[in-house]
């Protein structure tokens, strides 16, 4: 499956790069680009970097000023915590290894400010739009797996135990956020770094053991550098 999603890539990259010859003059543009993402703030503390991969369409107003749609997916790396566990609350605590991935999917909308002319054309922009970000918390665990065999597959197991991933935590969170940033366009293809500031929920102050903690809001910030082209 792997392999596949990567042909695939490869020739949308080959198509759009067949296709940008006259994408300077058109009046709208497809986009595809991808790149690599950071994590910043205070959830960079807790999550991991990741990639990008866009795809959207921009609408020429004039030479000068244009409208972008994009529709983003960013995978963010995974991040290795260790929390102390105990099978009872009187029972002594072992420092257990937990992991936090999140992927995060976003809708914008900018107004694009270019130089028309010229074989190097900076731009910057400026626009918003609605952030999908799901979390899982997992920890690994043993589990006893039956004997099978399926010739689809390739594969006789006789049966055993093998590890596997136990989720303890899902949640995700729909908000609004805005993004700004800048790059150059080279002849069809362009270079950007792209910011994005999210306006997350807020987690109400709770008593856990004896502590009290503060109500603290989501937020995120994530800085992307992308390459890509329009046709």
């Amino acid at each position: 499956m792997r392999h596949t999603t990567r042909i695939f890539t490869a020739t949308l990259f080959v198509v759009a790069f067949a296709a940008a010859a006259h994408a300077q003059d058109k009046r709208v543009n497809g986009i595809i680009s991808g790149g690599y993402t950071f994590t910043g703030g205070e959830a960079g503390d807790r999550l991991g970097d990741g990639y990008n991969i866009n795809l959207g369409a921009q609408v020429n107003v004039s030479p000068v000023i244009s409208i972008e749609m994009l529709y983003s997916f960013n995978g963010i790396g995974e991040e290795q915590i260790s929390i102390p566990v105990s099978p009872t609350p009187s029972a002594g605590a072992v420092p257990t290894d937990f992991f936090v991935s999140m992927n995060m999917q976003s809708g914008t909308g900018a107004v694009v400010l270019q130089k028309p002319e010229g074989t190097v054309r900076p731009f910057g922009l400026l626009g918003m739009g609605i952030y999908y970000r799901p979390v899982e918390v997992s920890t690994p665990g043993v589990g006893f797996v039956p004997g099978y065999c399926d010739p689809w597959w390739y594969v006789c197991y006789p049966g055993g135990f093998v590890p596997v991933e136990n989720v303890v935590g899902e949640r995700s969170s729909t908000d609004f956020g805005m993004v700004f940033g800048g790059g150059a366009h080279f002849g069809p293809a362009f270079a950007e770094l792209r910011y994005h500031y999210i306006w997350g929920p807020q987690v109400e102050s709770q008593t856990i053991g004896q502590t009290v903690t503060d109500d603290r809001k989501a937020n995120g910030q994530f800085l992307n550098i992308t390459f890509g082209v329009k046709f």
